[in-house]
Parts: C-alpha cells; structure tokens; sequence
C-alpha cells in the first residue's frame, strides 16, 4: 500500500466513515464508499477511489472489497488500523455482518479539497442513518444502481457513465474519456484499490 494511493484512500475513507457515522457496518460502508466514488464521479468525470460497484438486491456493492473483508478479516495492510467484527444473530444463522470501526484517526492529507467536501457531506447526511435507510437513497429511480438492475439485472457491474446528467460539472464526453483514462493509469501502474 505504500505507494497506491487508491488504496490508501480506501482505507481512510472507511476510517472517516467508521469515526463519524453511527452503525458503521459493511453495507453502510459499501453505499458510503459508492456515493463518495460517484459525487466525485459526477464532478470530476473521475472517481475518487475507483472501486467497481455491482448492482446487488441490497444496493451498490464493491465486490472485490467485500470478498477481502466478508469474514472480518482485515487486509493485511490495514491491521493495527481498522478493526472488523463479524456479528451474527443467534435467531437467525443465515444472518452476518462485519462492523467497521477505526483503530486510528484517518489521514486526510491524501484527499484534495473537493474529495473532504464530499465526505464530509456524507458523513453529516448519513450519521445516524442504518444501512436500510441508506438503500432507499441509492435505490432512487433512474439513478445508476436502478438502471442496472432494469437493463442488465442483478448483480452487473454499475457503469460510472450513469451518473452523468444534466447537473453533472462535465458532459459524457468528457467523462467518457476521463473514465477510460482513469482505468488505464490504475491498470497500467497496479494502482487497483483493491490490491
């Protein structure tokens, strides 16, 4: 992690969202993680991260981040500073989740101007806010998470390019081609938030 600095991102996005949001679980987290990715998106014609989020029944998922922490396990590159504790329920076996919490303050020289704007906006919007209250905002219609569902189905990869609308700062032009431009240098220099 040293040098990427998506992942370095990711890991304190999810440490400002655990310190100054209430009921911090993984699904809270997964839809904080999106509407910070797409805000930054719509403005910027990039993400600010740059997870792929999948439309899953539950909302917006970044897949490959929740099959690093879906047991409570903690990257090894995050240990010492985020704490995950898997939490079931005695009367229902099927159900599980992971809560998130910060061991350490987050480091929010890495992110610019805009990018402390947009979290700290979520974080005050959704402090008290539980996971279900979240989805009814990322289910809105005619938003990315619902036309993927409607044209491709469940569980899809949710285009970026979606986001883009007639309040977005840059035309689909300009995000088609800062998108591309995007995936290519994280490609090209292993910069995946993910790895």
């Amino acid at each position: 992690m040293e040098s990427n600095i998506y992942r370095k991102k990711l890991l304190n996005a999810m440490l400002f969202f655990a310190k100054e949001t209430k009921h911090a679980n993984m699904t809270k987290i997964s839809k904080l993680l999106y509407f910070l990715d797409f805000v930054h998106f719509k403005q910027m014609g990039y993400p600010c991260i740059g997870l792929k989020y999948y439309a899953f029944e539950s909302g917006p998922l970044p897949k490959d981040f929740w099959l690093e922490v879906k047991d409570g396990d903690v990257p090894e590159d995050f240990r010492g500073k985020l704490a995950l504790i898997p939490r079931t329920d005695e009367l229902d076996p099927t159900f599980k989740e992971v809560i998130f919490r910060a061991r350490v303050d987050p480091d929010l020289s890495i992110f610019t101007p805009r990018e402390l704007e947009i979290l700290t906006n979520l974080a005050f919007v959704f402090k008290e806010a539980k996971a279900q209250e979240i989805s009814e905002v990322s289910h809105l219609p005619k938003q990315p998470w619902d036309i993927t569902v409607k044209e491709k189905g469940t569980r899809q990869l949710i285009d970026y390019l979606l986001a883009i609308d007639e309040k977005s700062e840059v035309d689909l032009g300009e995000a088609r081609e800062s998108l591309k431009e995007h995936f290519e240098a994280l490609s090209n220099f292993h910069l995946e938030p993910t790895e």
